[in-house]
């Protein structure tokens, strides 16, 4: 009879695939993407409207809209930044009733609203961004 045995290959180091490299920093703590600026703005825009709650496809269509893009901004970006920017504070967010969308025939929406904290990043960038930096068109700074 022969006995085999069992190889058991040594532990992955996370450290080593660049991909996993989670305890790098990509940008300094504190400061925001354009994409999370714009999204700032469509937030203030939408709340100066009256309409102080939006959902992530109605900020993408706006972004496309304002921006002059021929596509919507690409899912997971979009909702990656709507979250890391809820984790920051700088948005709020809430399922909405679950029987309002079911009399409209479509999933429930997750809906936003921008926070103090948001609204102070947003003047903050406004007035650190080098001046090629402007507002989409059709948003006006608060």
């Amino acid at each position: 009879m022969k006995v085999g045995f069992v190889v058991v290959p040594p532990a992955l180091d996370f450290r080593q695939i660049s991909s996993y490299k989670c305890l790098m920093v990509r940008r300094k703590p504190g400061t925001i993407l354009p994409l999370e600026a714009a999204i700032l703005e469509v937030a203030t825009a939408r709340n100066r409207a009256g309409d102080a709650e939006f959902h992530g496809f109605l900020a993408a269509k706006e972004l496309r809209d304002r921006d002059g893009a021929r596509a919507l901004t690409a899912h997971g970006t979009l909702y990656k930044a709507l979250d890391r920017m809820e984790t920051a504070g700088l948005l709020d967010s809430r399922w909405e009733d679950p029987d309002e969308a079911a009399a409209e025939g479509r999933p429930r929406r997750r809906l936003y609203r921008i926070t103090g904290a948001g609204e102070r990043t947003l003047a903050e960038f406004r007035a650190s961004a080098p001046t090629a930096w402007r507002p989409s068109p059709g948003i006006a700074p608060a």
